[in-house]
């Protein structure tokens, strides 16, 4: 696996404002995203990277408050977009990656949302709205280069847009041994019934594989997190184990208390509940850094 590298990429504000359309580039890349609110898509509809080939994703929230995200490809873009506005009702955000060389051809986009769909359905990380994955076309030796090539650009700029779906909690939690990053520190939980070890990282807290969640949740739960536990459950991330529910995977939850929230079935505090091997809880061990680094 190769080390991240220092990069630079350009986000231009179209309409002057933050939440507005926004078009993002890469330095010594070829490709170009187009970020838009749905509420906004008409605007967007008339620039000419929607009137390229390319791969798109819409995202948006779940009922329960839970990312969902959807993968598709199109010959112009700007026509598929419109027709999910009437099509889709969950989406509230769509990112589209065109080429700016006209570099992407049919069987490059296609070749993209096969890829990008199963790399989020492996990571299980989003509610994928996508029914199945699309077979992967057949390419030559270099079109599969070049698109893979794409494909490792758009996973760089996707965390930037805050979509993280694509990216396996396990990679973040267990980092590779020979970085010279400092290796974070795990952390284990033992609160109500619930047994878990988990790590902090970048974007939020993972769970670790094989934690065991309490199965039975406290009656001031509140809504959004019983949906959270159960969706959990119907996507297989926890699954049934004697008298509790285990993590089948490492999951990445957006907070530490979200995650021991899940854990013990109703509301807790994760930088308390959280310690080291030392008993030294998460907003200690945080408290520490921060003064460190004065």
């Amino acid at each position: 696996m190769t080390q991240p590298r220092p990069t630079s990429i350009r986000i231009f504000l179209a309409d002057g404002t933050p939440e507005g359309l926004r078009v993002v580039e890469k330095s010594n890349w070829t490709g170009r995203a187009v970020v838009v609110s749905r509420s906004e898509i008409g605007r967007a509809l008339a620039r000419d990277e929607l009137r390229q080939p390319g791969v798109y994703v819409l995202t948006g929230p779940a009922e329960d408050g839970a990312p969902r995200l959807y993968v598709g490809e199109a010959d112009v873009l700007g026509d598929r977009l419109k027709q999910h506005v009437a099509g889709k009702e969950f989406w509230t955000r769509a990112v589209a990656f065109t080429s700016t060389n006209e570099g992407l051809n049919k069987a490059h986009v296609r070749y993209l949302e096969s890829r990008l769909i199963e790399m989020a359905k492996r990571a299980n990380q989003w509610a994928v709205e996508n029914g199945t994955a699309p077979a992967v076309p057949p390419l030559s030796e270099a079109d599969r280069a070049d698109a893979e090539w794409f494909l490792g650009e758009m996973l760089v700029i996707f965390p930037v847009l805050g979509i993280d779906a694509f990216e396996s909690a396990a990679g973040q939690a267990r980092p590779e041994t020979s970085s010279t990053q400092p290796q974070p520190t795990e952390l284990c939980l033992d609160e109500r019934g619930a047994r878990a070890r988990g790590r902090e990282v970048a974007d939020g807290f993972v769970v670790l594989e094989g934690s065991m969640a309490r199965l039975d949740e406290t009656g001031s739960i509140h809504e959004h997190m019983r949906d959270l536990r159960q969706q959990l459950q119907d996507r297989g991330v926890l699954i049934r184990d004697g008298q509790g529910l285990r993590f089948a995977q490492d999951f990445r939850f957006n907070s530490p208390s979200s995650a021991a929230g899940v854990l013990v079935g109703g509301s807790a505090n994760g930088r308390i509940c959280w310690k080291d091997e030392r008993g030294r809880t998460l907003k200690s061990l945080q408290e520490v850094r921060a003064d460190a680094a004065v």
